[in-house]
């Protein structure tokens, strides 16, 4: 047996009680500011609001007659082509230096962490596993010197398949692998050469309907109905994307060791045990890991996937628990926290949803936050939301509060607008249209500090 479970970073002595979330170090080196990455302006990367405006202004100047720069239609066409081109050219050069800049840092025999947090905070670039390997880095799974690395991981694993045995392992498998490994033991000590195995007799408490709670079986069946749960939450996980869904071998095996993380996670925190929603927040992870293009990396992603969920979940762990509701690390204090950061940035839009409508932040940004926004965006841009979240150097938590309130303000006007119905139907179905980069940089530019800082939009 082992002597040392892992388990989320603070124990909580309280009894076991469910909830449901579906509601609708190492010291970094001194950074050089010569080094640092200007952060993409979100300008850069709208397209299509900068080629309207190119279209509109060629518009405005043949309506006034066109003499002043005797353009003729052909060369207004060129010259908006040209523009679009051009703005085309500049999120291809920018995609490729970030890409460029981050396969740099990530070479280093010595990560600069905070030099890391501000490339990624601005997107990492899909392909070649920079993802993966920056969102350990992030998240602390992997030591900042790379001459760690290999023996961590060999670690990590072999802590896993040490858990797995232990707790996931049926318990038929256990008896028969204790009465094989004794049989062996006794032939050898007497000399047996006739090749057979001696009876193994089973006690009362390894007996299937034993009810005892020492017995392995009982403990095994205690969780029947997790395992339900898990395996029918995960059917429904990006039930549009192959990588999870369909009976493929491929999504099957994804699913099997997704529910492998979460049973794991369920029986080493009894108190917490598995809350509906949690294949959501684990998805992104294992996605992440699995596709990654370094072989030792995508052998090992269970493993680590395991461990960083973990770590993710140990920021926000208290948001699981439905007796902490109303603690200073509950859900509802979270919450609290969301609407003075409103009050703070917008008063106007904090009044209105407050007072006028009465939409408070439990109807509509429970599910935002116990989820990490993984209900609210497509999945291409939940990675992108996440390379943001995990970047922050105060953490998690404080950043998804800041893109909370971000979302909000990307839709003060609608919000302004809006009667209870209407903007609880927005708000609960955020619109997908959103120009991601920029409500990104708006949270950014939203301090942490909220008692001296007010946003100007």
């Amino acid at each position: 047996m082992l002597k040392g479970k892992l388990k989320l970073p603070r124990p909580l002595p309280i009894p076991d009680q469910l909830g449901s979330l579906i509601a609708g170090g190492s010291e970094s080196e001194e950074f050089e500011f010569g080094e640092e990455l200007e952060p993409i302006h979100p300008a850069a990367l709208r397209l299509h609001r900068e080629s309207d405006d190119a279209e509109e202004a060629i518009d405005n100047d043949d309506e006034g007659g066109g003499g002043g720069n005797g353009m003729d239609h052909k060369t207004r066409q060129r010259l908006s082509k040209d523009t679009i081109n051009r703005v085309s050219v500049l999120k291809s050069t920018s995609e490729e230096e970030k890409r460029s800049d981050l396969e740099h840092e990530l070479s280093q025999r010595e990560i600069n962490l905070e030099k890391l947090q501000r490339i990624a905070s601005t997107g990492i670039p899909d392909g070649g596993g920079l993802r993966a390997t920056a969102w350990k880095l992030l998240l602390g799974y992997l030591p900042s010197s790379q001459d760690l690395w290999e023996k961590e991981l060999k670690e990590n694993i072999q802590k896993y398949s040490n858990l797995k045995e232990e707790l996931l392992l049926n318990p038929s498998e256990h008896i028969w692998r204790e009465g094989k490994e004794l049989s062996s033991t006794n032939q050898h000590k007497e000399g047996d050469s006739d090749g057979l195995l001696r009876r193994h007799e089973i006690s009362q408490e390894d007996h299937p309907l034993s009810l005892g709670k020492a017995s392995l079986w009982s403990r095994y069946f205690k969780y029947t109905e997790t395992i339900e749960q898990i395996n029918r939450d995960l059917q429904r996980t990006h039930p549009d994307i192959p990588f999870f869904s369909g009976e493929s071998s491929f999504s099957l095996k994804n699913r099997e060791a997704m529910k492998n993380i979460l049973l794991l996670f369920a029986k080493l925190n009894p108190v917490i045990c598995y809350v509906q929603g949690m294949n959501e927040v684990l998805a992104p992870i294992y996605y992440v890991f699995t596709i990654d293009t370094h072989k030792q990396n995508a052998v090992s992603a269970e493993a680590d996937c395991f461990f960083c969920f973990v770590r993710v979940l140990g920021d926000s762990v208290d948001h699981f628990c439905q007796q902490l509701d109303n603690s200073s690390s509950g859900i509802l204090s979270t919450l609290s926290r969301l609407s003075d950061l409103l009050k703070v940035n917008d008063e106007q839009l904090w009044h209105h949803l407050e007072f006028t409508t009465k939409v408070k932040p439990q109807f509509y940004a429970f599910r935002w936050i116990t989820l990490l926004l993984t209900q609210e965006f497509k999945f291409e841009s939940i990675l992108r939301i996440w390379d943001t979240l995990l970047s922050n150097p105060f953490g998690v938590q404080d950043m998804l509060l800041r893109v909370c309130c971000a979302m909000l303000l990307c839709v003060k006007s609608k919000l302004l607008g809006g009667d209870f119905v209407a903007n609880l139907k927005l708000l609960q179905h955020y619109p997908e249209d959103i120009n991601l980069e920029y409500l990104l940089q708006v949270a950014q530019d939203i301090s942490p500090d909220t008692s001296s800082y007010c946003l100007s939009l």
